[in-house]
């Protein structure tokens, strides 16, 4: 598996920035954070890659990958918006980002809004087969997709290959079910892994208390899920909350998780 960062977490400083201190902490991979608005904790999330206008962000984003040697394994683009998620297909094969993360759409338990939320994907993973890459979507509080249950349900209403889960474990965690047990059920589809630690919830905590490490969830377990399945796709860390710190508190959350993660991975393997 390939450890990066989404760069979210550096969404108050410019990509260069991003990349330099990703790389510092030791990763091997950069999610590039293509989100709009503000986060859960009325902070910009930083968007570094503008899908508005992608083009003009494209030679500063090769030339930054090229300096730092560090390929972009995905993009997270965010809510289910159509609009979006077509412009981050084409830049995401222009750039050769393969993966496109989305968070699903609807209210959780509304009448007709998985169903709906589903139909949306299926339709988007037929244009994302097209354009060479694949579409994600995770679990999350709140939506209509937002536990085991109604991932697998998206799972065998989607068979298209474009198609994956990003598996994210604090929206799991949060929501009541113990991550490596529901991750167990849903490996085989499972293209890309959004990573951090959580409190209880209903929130994550601030930055960095969702530091791998710093919380409830057994890391250990999840990690050793996957290795067993042999998962060797993207695993990025995921924080929201932070693009309002100094590059310097970014970059120490950063490579505190970078170290537990890989100790995790260095001592299953053992």
């Amino acid at each position: 598996m390939q450890l990066g960062v989404n760069s979210v977490l550096f969404g108050g400083h410019d990509l260069r920035t991003a990349f330099q201190h990703i790389k510092w902490a030791g990763y091997d991979a950069v999610e590039i954070s293509a989100l709009d608005g503000c986060g859960a904790f009325g902070d910009p999330l930083g968007e570094h890659l503008h899908l508005a206008n992608w083009r003009a962000d494209a030679p500063l984003i090769r030339d930054v990958r090229e300096e730092f040697g560090l390929p972009i394994t995905a993009m997270e683009v965010g809510p289910l918006d159509e609009e979006r998620v077509r412009r981050a297909f084409e830049a995401g094969a222009e750039l050769g980002i393969p993966i496109i993360n989305i968070g699903p759409s609807g209210k959780s338990g509304a009448p007709g809004d998985l169903e709906a939320c589903i139909e949306r994907m299926a339709t988007l993973a037929a244009e994302a087969e097209q354009h060479g890459v694949c579409l994600c979507v995770k679990a999350h509080i709140g939506n209509s997709m937002f536990n085991t249950a109604t991932t697998l349900q998206a799972m065998a209403a989607i068979p298209s290959p474009a198609f994956g889960i990003d598996m994210d474990p604090s929206h799991i965690h949060r929501g009541g079910e113990v991550p490596k047990d529901a991750l167990k059920q849903v490996v085989s589809r499972v293209r890309h892994v959004h990573i951090r630690d959580s409190g209880p919830g209903p929130a994550p905590g601030k930055a960095e208390e969702q530091a791998c490490g710093r919380g409830k969830i057994d890391l250990f377990g999840y990690l050793g899920v996957l290795l067993d399945a042999g998962y060797a796709g993207p695993v990025n860390l995921e924080i929201i909350g932070g693009s309002q710190y100094e590059v310097s508190r970014s970059a120490i959350i950063a490579a505190e998780s970078c170290g537990y993660l890989k100790a995790i991975i260095q001592a299953y393997r053992r």
